[in-house]
């Protein structure tokens, strides 16, 4: 989530007045993520979170990301189900963008990972992965594999200005991914962004356990390797600050992840490829967001170099066992 494009008090009201959802009462931009622009919208009935989708996210994709969240929502799935206006229309225009209002889930996204929260993530997933499974439509992967070597290629000549090099390391890289990446593992509707900060949690009362409350930002949302969501989740979830890998965590995210929806042979033994053509995934998002992001925007850039590195520990790695799996 992120500000790129600021609402007129005048423009917020009309909009509003389109949906059956009351008065505004506050409204406040959200700096986190990278994407679209986000705003917490506090109505006189609630709260709720207007996108504007900004030109990173098609138009033509809008009504599957839409239509996704309200299947995943009516197969009980805990996200954000998207408003219908008065018209019955759940996408609209606002100040020259696309633009959606869903609900607010309850819950906070947690900064400091523990044993805990990566225990509970593994089900989760693997639920979404499962309500998903439903769902009629597809949508390919743009930022697989096949996507990749042009994103590198419209910043090679600018990639040794975060670290002399960097060129050469990608390009070796994507060279070996290329060949052997993957191509018959099971598939589905992943999340393909499931960082820490689009999982909302909650402590159980009865048990003081923290459980997932929420999923949220499906805008990257698409069909591909269900495994490759999991190998997302190792580098967002399992490296310390430090960046050294916790492979305790990761042994918690993946038994609680096979309890739900089990792993084949060929998609464990796959993890360490895919979990470096994830870090390749977003090592060339960052580092184009870092080349590219407007002097100004409200929107935190993510240093690339954290991906690099996760990169560099999964290349020396030669099967699942680094994860704390046998």
């Amino acid at each position: 989530m992120a500000v790129y494009t600021e609402v007129s008090e005048e423009e917020l009201e009309a909009f509003v007045a389109e949906y059956d959802i009351g008065e505004v009462m506050a409204f406040k931009g959200i700096a986190e993520g990278v994407s679209n622009s986000n705003f917490l919208l506090q109505t006189d009935r609630g709260a709720y979170i207007l996108t504007l989708y900004e030109t990173r996210t098609k138009a033509e994709d809008l009504p599957f990301f839409l239509g996704l969240m309200e299947h995943l929502a009516g197969h009980g799935l805990a996200c954000p189900i998207p408003v219908h206006g008065r018209d019955g229309l759940a996408l609209r225009q606002l100040c020259g963008r696309p633009a959606a209002v869903v609900s607010f889930l309850k819950g906070m996204s947690v900064r400091r990972l523990t044993l805990g929260h990566c225990a509970a993530l593994g089900p989760a997933m693997a639920g979404m992965h499962l309500a998903g499974a439903g769902f009629g439509q597809r949508r390919a992967n743009d930022l697989s594999v096949s996507g990749w070597r042009p994103l590198f290629e419209a910043e090679r000549g600018r990639a040794d200005e975060v670290i002399p090099g960097l060129a050469a390391f990608i390009d070796a890289e994507l060279g070996a991914l290329e060949r052997e990446w993957p191509t018959a593992l099971p598939q589905g509707l992943i999340h393909a962004d499931l960082f820490p900060d689009n999982v909302f949690f909650l402590a159980d009362r009865a048990t003081r356990e923290e459980k997932v409350s929420g999923i949220i930002d499906f805008y990257f949302a698409c069909t591909d390797f269900l495994a490759y969501d999991i190998a997302i989740c190792l580098n967002a979830w399992c490296f310390e600050p430090d960046l050294s890998f916790n492979a305790t965590k990761a042994r918690l995210m993946l038994n609680g992840y096979r309890k739900v929806r089990p792993l084949s042979p060929e998609e464990l033994e796959a993890l360490p490829l895919l979990a470096r053509g994830a870090a390749m995934r977003f090592l060339l998002t960052r580092l184009y967001d870092w080349l590219n992001t407007p002097a100004g925007a409200f929107v935190s850039r993510k240093d690339p170099m954290e991906y690099f590195r996760k990169l560099k520990f999964h290349q020396g790695l030669t099967g699942p066992g680094a994860y704390g799996i046998e």
